[in-house]
């Protein structure tokens, strides 16, 4: 049922009615919405000036009556007023605002001043969309929210519109601000990183000022990812852990150019708002045109990182992620890339096929090189054509092979790029960004291509359709390679072209939905050079990421940590590569395939080099990896040691039913002869009991058989981890 309603006494009247369970809520005395999770309340309310005032977030409230209607803040002196002392909902720049707005625009007077006031609102199940308007113009900012009972999760986003009758320009288009209680002593939790360097959690205190979290290069990025976490100081001056304290959470869907700020007042309010990246942005909105933000999800927990992660975790799997609750498990992946280079032909790829079918792989991809002139990396990008010289009868000799070995075919593509020489450039110049009469900036021998342009788009979904069609092909490795430089677009005019940021994305968006609309059984890995391009925006489109492009094995341990904090496994390639790898390190491959299998296992070894030894053991990690993966990629997820905080790394999951668990442990190097510290295990049931099945028997201490929750919990595991870069797996499962 679909409920409207305005601020006037009558229609108050008629909205006295509160709607019991539901998800959404209007107190009409109050003039409050209430959002509930099954754990979690959200509250905010229109102000005695007719604005939106947040109120709470945080546990469950049970109980109406504690709420009371909202009222500005009251103003500080004349240099802090109430524009900047109320906590607004979606606040636009005007008046005597001082703190980060949601909405800042131009009007085509040049009015800078933007004040908006609630106009009505209506509520359909889970969702609540607030419609307000500036105090002059016919300038609308329609707030909508979703409520995710079952993960905990909220999500925020707003479409503004233009019915003035001229056109306007938006200098910065939010999402919205999420608030915590007010005080002090907060603690800041993001990702920051580097190419082959990635999700690394970086923590820090909040002091006064504004603190910004962006990307300015076009894409995601690898060096901070749009995920953030605020803990607070308890009353014991305890700061929140993986299994206790408040923590307050959020992520950014969006792939493109993205900013979070985080704010503390002078007041002591803690607030992040997240949307568009400000820089190099403007716009335009014609009379009747309108924009919408990337929507902004948020949740809270009272027990910790590890509960915070879970609840994202879940809420991924089963709202962003295609398939939902329906989705596969990830199949066992093998890559061609390091075996061959750009070296492909049919003969050397069905070899390998051969190689990785014997050991367990479910899915072949050949990667880079099989297209136009392309026999290194200055050349061929754009020209998508299988090249005659290394395939002369296409494709299908090599596919039909590899589906007779029980595994389907995957191919790697890079649509978004292009060399200056290749055939599409030749022809077409103009499509890549430019700024006329400059240089072009070229990064790996490449350029990227304008997919803000309507006729680029077109023509990069005609030739992935063309190659999905014409070919059995069950995966797409989606690289990208490089990030925006003279982002021009000199077709839009100069008004318009700064549209760019926004319509690249928004295209790239429509093309994989388009694609995937048309075969959908086809599945698509997003990877940027590694981690540049992973948020719940892309998530929501394809199958998995790359998570980095350095796969040495103790470097993932700390890479993965960090993803783990804001994405599931279900949705991380991980993958066992040759040594040594990166910074000269060389780890056994036992050790490498423990790593990779805590996500969605890939093998890019040369199978050539492999000795009968490698096999057997790639053969047995695989098959075991293939009983436990449900639990690894759709279950819940205990961090017990950290690899930041000392020489131990072990990470546990928990199926969704309680009825397996695996726990996986590592030490980086072994000192005096010390044992490895003894492991207790979260997530079980006390008074269950357990078989305990070790992957290697003589890791394990005590010779345990089977053994209950509350002993594995409390006394806990000894494993007989030793020297550098021991590895091991303990498989648990219920029977009683």
């Amino acid at each position: 049922m679909i409920n409207r309603y305005c601020l006037c006494a009558a229609a108050i009247a008629l909205c006295a009615p509160v709607f019991g369970q539901e998800p959404i809520r209007f107190l009409a005395d109050k003039k409050l919405w209430v959002l509930d999770t099954n754990t979690t309340s959200y509250v905010f309310g229109v102000n005695e000036r007719n604005q939106l005032q947040h109120v709470y977030w945080g546990v469950r409230l049970w109980r109406d009556a504690d709420l009371a209607a909202v009222r500005t803040s009251p103003e500080w002196a004349s240099f802090d007023g109430v524009a900047s002392t109320t906590p607004g909902e979606y606040a636009g720049w005007g008046s005597n605002m001082y703190t980060e707005p949601c909405l800042k625009v131009t009007l085509a007077d040049g009015n800078r001043d933007l004040v908006l006031r609630y106009v009505s609102h209506q509520i359909q199940g889970d969702r609540l969309e607030v419609v307000t308007k500036d105090i002059q113009y016919d300038l609308f900012a329609t707030v909508h929210y979703r409520v995710y009972p079952s993960a905990g999760i909220i999500e925020k986003h707003a479409v503004i519109e233009n019915r003035t009758s001229q056109p306007i320009t938006i200098e910065s288009a939010q999402a919205g601000t999420w608030y915590v209680p007010p005080g002090d002593g907060y603690r800041l939790s993001y990702l920051n990183g580097r190419w082959a360097g990635e999700t690394q959690l970086v923590q820090e205190d909040i002091h006064p000022g504004l603190k910004v979290l962006e990307s300015r290069r076009g894409t995601t990025s690898h060096q901070t990812n749009p995920w953030f976490a605020i803990d607070a100081v308890e009353g014991d001056g305890a700061r929140a852990d993986e299994g206790r304290g408040r923590v307050w959470f959020g992520a950014l869907g969006w792939s493109g150019s993205w900013r979070l700020t985080v704010e503390q007042t002078p007041h002591q309010q803690v607030r992040v708002t997240g949307g568009y990246n400000t820089f190099d942005f403007a716009y335009p909105l014609n009379p009747g045109e309108r924009l919408e933000t990337p929507p902004f999800y948020g949740g809270f927990t009272s027990n910790g990182f590890g509960e915070a992660s879970r609840m994202l975790h879940r809420f991924t799997r089963e709202f962003i992620l295609p398939g939902g609750h329906s989705a596969k498990v990830r199949p066992v992946l093998y890559n061609s890339w390091e075996a061959t280079e750009f070296n492909v032909d049919e003969p050397g790829q069905k070899a390998l096929a051969e190689k990785a079918a014997k050991i367990g792989v479910e899915r072949f991809v050949m990667d880079d090189g099989w297209f136009g002139a392309r026999n290194d990396d200055h050349a061929g990008l754009g020209d998508w054509f299988v090249n005659p010289k290394k395939f002369p009868n296409g494709l299908q000799p090599l596919i039909r092979y590899v589906n007779s070995l029980d595994m389907d075919f995957g191919i790697w593509v890079e649509p978004e790029m292009v060399n200056p020489n290749s055939d599409l450039y030749r022809k077409h110049p103009d499509w890549v960004m430019n700024f006329p009469g400059r240089p072009r900036t070229e990064a790996r021998n490449q350029l990227v291509l304008n997919m803000a342009r309507d006729d680029v788009k077109e023509y990069t979904f005609e030739w992935l359709d063309k190659l999905v069609t014409e070919n059995n092909i069950a995966f797409l490795k989606w690289d990208m390679n490089r990030n925006f430089s003279e982002p021009g677009w000199p077709e839009a005019g100069p008004a318009s072209e700064k549209k760019i940021w926004v319509k690249y994305t928004s295209n790239l968006y429509e093309i994989i939905d388009r694609l995937r609309a048309k075969h959908p059984k086809l599945e698509i890995e997003s990877c940027s050079g590694g981690g540049g391009r992973v948020d719940l925006g892309i998530m929501k489109r394809v199958d998995e990421v790359w998570t980095s492009d350095n796969t040495e094995a103790f470097d993932r341990l700390r890479i993965q940590e960090g993803f783990s904090y804001a994405y599931p496994a279900q949705g991380m390639m991980a993958w066992v590569t040759d040594v040594p790898n990166y910074n000269g390190r060389s780890t056994p491959l036992a050790y490498r395939f423990l790593v990779a299998m805590m996500g969605s296992l890939g093998i890019g070894n040369n199978l050539n080099k492999w000795t009968n030894d490698d096999y057997a053991l790639a053969t047995q990690m695989i098959a075991y990896y293939k009983t436990i993966r449900g639990t690894v990629q759709q279950g819940r997820l205990y961090r017990l040691f950290s690899p930041r905080l000392g020489e131990l790394t072990a990470n546990q999951y928990v199926s969704e039913d309680g009825k397996q668990s695996v726990l996986f442990a590592f030490l980086r190097g072994q000192q005096y002869g010390r044992p490895a510290p003894t492991i207790r295990l979260r997530g079980l049931d006390e008074r269950g009991v357990y078989r305990v099945k070790p992957l290697d028997g003589s890791k394990l201490v005590e010779k345990l058989e089977t053994a209950s929750g509350a002993y594995l919990q409390s006394h806990g595991l000894n494993l007989a981890l030793t020297g550098d870069y021991d590895g091991t797996s303990v498989l648990l499962e219920r029977v009683e």
